[in-house]
């Protein structure tokens, strides 16, 4: 399969990082406006994930990693790019610049079979979650949305007690300092995103209400906040769920204890472990179940899972590019 990636900030250095190691998968080229040499340098070095292990160079206007030849290309116009002449089965949209259907679709017009975007999208572009809805996917839909980490997180979870019937769900996303925030003091139109990322705690706006009342509208009472923490990577996902029915601690974790080891493995884990963020770095679930932190007010539960923000949601988009491979 051959691979394009638009947008080579968080998630499209890692998804090159992962993918160029993959025999399955060639990269074919990426694009971004950023300096070459900067980019080759930030894909070489990290501060989350260490070191590139292996030596790449960059010569002229590619970068070279083995016997691989990635193509870099400075194009702000995705309908300019040369998807057709690189015979490019899959676009990755991981600028977070072209999430509606029709700025999306300038990369078929470009020549790519299919565009696979690595945000939520407007709601004109199918939301399919990997190990939820995968199936709804067919031949006349060449453009999709996979969620966010946090959506991937949370679809799953409110799927799997739905199974005992909820009556509302309250979520707080306790999520490490992204690329949208500042270092320092400065004006944004989201005052709280403009505060110094590292120095608060700081309450964002979000639209994962929005996307789970879309992929669960039986669920018709979901509220969600994020809470960035001053830590760089992780997160930890606070549920309050309001049950139909009066269950017990056990009862709950033996849910997902059994859907870890069942139709959800791969993609939810469950764990009685004491764990910190620090803990999570580098884990490919979307969702962790910390079943020490379980609790329960009558119908009322308390729920804890946790999730790496980068390694999980690529691990889901990887598993999207395996998925397009066999269908």
């Amino acid at each position: 399969m051959r691979i394009a990636i638009n947008g080579m900030g968080r998630i499209g250095r890692l998804l090159f990082r992962r993918l160029i190691q993959d025999p399955q998968f060639t990269i074919a080229a990426v694009n971004d406006i950023m300096d070459p040499a900067n980019l080759k340098y930030l894909l070489q070095y990290d501060s989350l994930y260490g070191p590139f292990p292996g030596k790449l160079d960059l010569e002229g206007e590619e970068i070279i990693s083995g016997n691989h030849r990635v193509a870099v290309l400075q194009e702000a116009d995705p309908s300019r790019l040369p998807w057709k002449a690189l015979d490019i089965d899959v676009a990755l949209e991981c600028s977070g610049r072209f999430t509606q259907l029709a700025a999306a679709s300038q990369h078929l017009q470009a020549g790519a079979r299919k565009v696979l975007l690595s945000t939520t999208g407007s709601a004109d572009v199918p939301l399919l979650i990997y190990g939820f809805n995968q199936h709804q996917l067919n031949g006349d839909t060449p453009v999709i949305s996979p969620g966010g980490c946090m959506t991937n997180c949370s679809t799953h979870i409110l799927y799997i007690l739905n199974a005992i019937g909820i009556e509302s769900a309250q979520i707080n996303v306790l999520h490490s300092y992204t690329s949208r925030q500042e270092l320092v003091d400065t004006a944004h139109t989201q005052f709280r995103r403009g505060r110094a990322a590292a120095e608060s705690i700081i309450p964002v706006e979000v639209d994962l209400a929005q996307s789970l009342k879309r992929l669960l509208p039986l669920i018709t009472e979901i509220n969600a906040v994020s809470t960035r923490v001053p830590v760089t990577n992780g997160a930890l996902a606070d549920f309050t769920v309001q049950l139909s029915t009066p269950v017990s601690r056990g009862q709950i974790n033996a849910l997902f204890r059994t859907a870890s080891q069942g139709e959800y493995k791969g993609i939810l884990d469950y764990t009685e472990d004491p764990l910190v963020s620090a803990d999570i770095k580098g884990n490919t679930h979307s969702c962790i179940i910390d079943g020490s932190l379980t609790s329960v007010a009558g119908r009322q539960v308390k729920l804890i899972a946790w999730f790496d923000n980068e390694y999980g949601y690529t691990s889901r988009i990887i598993d999207w590019l395996n998925y397009f491979d066999k269908h």
